[in-house]
């Protein structure tokens, strides 16, 4: 693979400090050492030499080399955006984010890595970014190479990707607005989330855009990121999600999952500065059910 950098900075820098500043990892810098080259136009350099204002720095890694225990799948993806480092699709409701021992061979990392080999792709391996329930349907960002998911750790870490979803929620809501902080552990079972006093600190943001007789349809963000955060936190208020039958939401209301999805999606390439907003609409299913 090869990334191509501009010191747009009105100093020389050293290049490693150069890389830091773009959040490039401890680890990713060694890698290019042991592994990479790095050239200004065509002369080869090093970490230590000092890359001037307006320069190009040239990165250069051997590829990424597919996992043959995950196979390749022809499924066609619903590509939003896509460039070198980044991919965003819309995900379906009831496909798996990455293999598992049920599922190894039709997940969203096995065709993401059919797509890229369509493509002729020499970097193999899916970085999952944003990772969604099986039945949850929606927008996922995907890093095509280790250099984009190394420098999008930061914003991963202190949960700057802004994460908007629509749901609906059993019950009537008292309070239109709501901000959940509980945090959240593994049940007993292996399976299920709950609140746990000693969990991982969770934290949602809702507010009520529709109220039905037996639901009603919420927006929600994400502030953090734990496993079922949004069905464990509105199962906690009383209002399980409609269809969720893991958290006891009803099932009788037309719908044969969680009725959640990511709707939206805000991130800043760390490799152009760019911010990028992407949205979907609400799937068949979840529309059909504001108007019953």
């Amino acid at each position: 693979m090869i990334i191509k950098l501009t010191n747009t900075s009105d100093q020389s820098l050293k290049i490693k400090a150069f890389l830091q500043k773009r959040n490039f990892s401890h680890r990713l810098i060694s890698t290019i050492k042991k592994m990479g080259q790095l050239h200004v136009v065509e002369q080869k350099v090093t970490t230590l030499d000092l890359l001037a204002p307006g320069d190009v720095l040239t990165v250069r890694l051997p590829k990424e080399k597919s996992d043959a225990t995950v196979p390749f799948s022809d499924v066609p993806l619903e590509v939003i955006f896509e460039d070198d480092n980044w991919l965003v699709v819309n995900k379906p409701s009831g496909l798996s984010s990455v293999p598992g021992p049920s599922n190894r061979t039709d997940t969203m990392v096995n065709r993401v890595k059919g797509h890229l080999k369509k493509q002729g792709s020499q970097d193999l391996v899916p970085h999952i970014v944003t990772r969604l329930d099986r039945d949850t349907s929606g927008v996922m960002l995907i890093a095509k190479n280790r250099v984009a998911i190394s420098v999008l750790a930061p914003q991963i870490e202190t949960h700057q990707i802004e994460k908007k979803y629509v749901a609906l929620a059993s019950g009537q809501f008292s309070v239109k607005e709501g901000f959940i902080d509980q945090p959240i552990g593994k049940a007993a079972d292996g399976i299920h989330r709950e609140i746990q006093a000693d969990g991982q600190q969770a934290q949602t943001k809702y507010r009520v855009l529709k109220q039905f007789d037996q639901y009603a349809l919420v927006s929600v963000q994400l502030l953090t990121g734990r496993t079922h955060q949004i069905r464990v936190h509105f199962a906690s208020l009383g209002h399980p999600l409609v269809g969720d039958t893991l958290y006891g939401g009803p099932t009788d209301l037309g719908i044969t999952r969680q009725a959640l999805h990511a709707q939206s999606l805000k991130f800043t390439d760390p490799l152009t500065g760019k911010v990028h907003l992407f949205k979907t609409e609400l799937p068949e299913d979840m529309r059909r059910l504001q108007y019953v």
